[in-house]
């Protein structure tokens, strides 16, 4: 194990708001990590600038190494780092296998010349995608939905999906934003199995968002805290759990108690 990830006092502002500031992370390869907060503390402005959303204003963000500072999106993803997002993002009229496809048409090899003049080496890249759409479908339980449009899947598996999506692009660190906004207890329970799933499975890091206490201190090995885009904690889930800047901003004294 190496380090994966280091976030060095990374910052934004927009105007004269600062919207997270002196943010620093670091995250070892094969960790499964947590960022909470209360609502409005940054932790989605800070998936988007790991992902070049957003360009920092100040600091410095590293990747394996890489410097990510100014990279655009579709390049992070290509150095290796998928997202999900709060809101599900599908492409609500393709078919669930399409929506697979995308990611890996993100890493195609193949030219608009040869896609146009539909030349050999397009159509065997074509298929080569398809088999793996499937293979992934076939983990996530939902090849029996190929076929179906995005919009039609119960919710849960719009979540699988998403998921699937976002680990069709290879990634080596997955960044999960609040995955279980919207479930029930049946269904987060289900998540929280799927993500160790797929952390074993694919060797991966992951980064993870998330209100839901329960799952963050069942599955998480270490948590960073921010609170008014400031971090104000990190640690295990049990000193998390009984930090008195955590518990004042966040978690309150019953939910500390009981989580």
């Amino acid at each position: 194990m190496g380090v994966l990830l280091q976030v060095k006092n990374a910052g934004i502002q927009f105007g004269g708001l600062k919207a997270v500031s002196g943010f620093n992370m670091e995250l070892q390869q094969g960790e499964l990590v947590g960022l909470i907060g209360p609502n409005g503390a940054g932790k989605t402005t800070s998936f988007n600038l790991l992902t070049g959303v957003y360009v920092p204003t100040e600091g410095e963000i590293l990747f394996d190494g890489k410097r990510l500072n100014g990279l655009a999106p579709y390049q992070v993803t290509r150095n290796g780092i998928s997202r999900t997002f709060q809101n599900i993002r599908l492409f609500s009229e393709l078919s669930v296998l399409d929506n697979v496809k995308v990611a890996y048409h993100s890493l195609a090899k193949h030219s608009i010349f040869s896609s146009i003049f539909r030349l050999p080496f397009h159509f065997s890249e074509e298929k080569v995608m398809e088999e793996k759409a499937l293979e992934f479908l076939k983990i996530f339980q939902l090849d029996r939905y190929k076929d179906e449009k995005a919009k039609n899947l119960p919710y849960g598996q719009q979540r699988r999906l998403e998921i699937a999506r976002a680990l069709a692009a290879g990634p080596k660190l997955l960044l999960l934003d609040e995955p279980a906004a919207g479930m029930n207890p049946q269904e987060t329970h289900e998540l929280m199995e799927l993500i160790a799933f797929i952390r074993k499975q694919f060797n991966l890091t992951i980064l993870l968002i998330e209100h839901d206490m329960h799952l963050v201190m069942g599955i998480c090995e270490r948590i960073y805290v921010l609170d008014h885009g400031q971090l104000i904690a990190e640690g295990t889930p049990s000193e998390i759990r009984n930090h008195p800047k955590v518990i004042e901003a966040y978690l309150g004294e019953e939910v500390s108690a009981d989580a």
